[in-house]
């Protein structure tokens, strides 16, 4: 048998092979997915091979918190443009003070801080105090929401302080998005396009520190570089996440709403959704 039929049969079960194991991985993620008791929907993308999953992957969900990298890109564009500086003093007054996660709510009134503290307040803590500072000091909503629409974002929106957006909020709360949407935000500023290549590299490293590990970024060894944003609220828990495996990176969005179960306890059924769908893409996609 001639060398180039050998390697064309075995290219062919390989082929075949990856075919396969794709469906097997689909069939897997659609019977998770649909057993919630909720709305749930999943983008999942392998930047090495170009697979891709899709559940409900443009449907419209609630970001929760995870409206705070849109808000970083916001922060960002104004550093590009010189009208912030990353290190820039800034003086925290109680009178902003905001509750739910984060730490900046308990600081002292006049405290002397700076803009990379906010922004990794943000992020790594999902402080909501600093978000909103950070909203404001990137032009607010409106300003941030022109900045997704030029990345080809037509779903990805701030809706809360944002004049217009008062029925979207209604229905969707600080922010929305989709699946893909979310994802290839994270795609895009993996691969440097987001701002410029400075500036997603810092934004991608202030998202490699997240102290909400225990769902999602539960299910990938501690030793594997992840970038991430979680989302939390009482109906709606989401996860956004890039994992930079071995193999090559691979990017996945799982969202949730209409949720069941709203107890704030480790068991919840939407965090053990993040956790299987994180383990079975780790599986199958390494």
């Amino acid at each position: 048998m001639k060398k180039e039929v050998v390697l064309l049969i075995f290219s062919s079960l390989i082929l075949f092979s990856l075919q396969a194991q794709q469906h097997e991985l689909q069939s897997h993620l659609d019977s998770l997915l649909n057993d919630f008791n909720g709305d749930a929907g999943l983008f999942a993308w392998n930047l090495n091979t170009g697979e891709q999953v899709e559940i409900n992957a443009d449907t419209i969900f609630p970001t929760a918190s995870i409206v705070k990298v849109p808000i970083l890109v916001g922060v960002f564009d104004k550093i590009a443009a010189a009208e912030l500086d990353y290190h820039q003093p800034l003086m925290y007054r109680d009178s902003i003070k905001y509750g739910g996660s984060g730490l900046m709510q308990f600081f002292k009134d006049s405290t002397e801080t700076e803009l990379s503290t906010l922004l990794s307040l943000m992020i790594t803590y999902s402080d909501n105090t600093t978000s909103l500072w950070c909203q404001a000091l990137a032009g607010g909503g409106k300003r941030i929401n022109e900045l997704m629409a030029d990345l080809g974002l037509q779903h990805t929106r701030v809706n809360s302080r944002t004049p217009g957006r008062e029925p979207m909020r209604e229905i969707y709360g600080w922010g929305q998005t989709t699946p893909r949407e979310m994802a290839t935000l994270l795609v895009k500023i993996r691969r440097g396009e987001v701002v410029s290549a400075a500036a997603s590299e810092r934004m991608y490293r202030l998202m490699t520190n997240i102290y909400y590990d225990e769902n999602a970024l539960s299910a990938i060894p501690p030793h594997i570089q992840t970038a991430s944003k979680q989302g939390m609220v009482n109906a709606s828990r989401s996860e956004l996440v890039m994992v930079n495996a071995p193999s090559g990176d691979y990017v996945f969005y799982i969202a949730t709403k209409n949720n069941e179960d709203i107890r704030w306890v480790p068991d919840n059924e939407a965090y053990e959704l993040q956790r299987k769908v994180s383990a079975l893409i780790w599986e199958y996609w390494q």
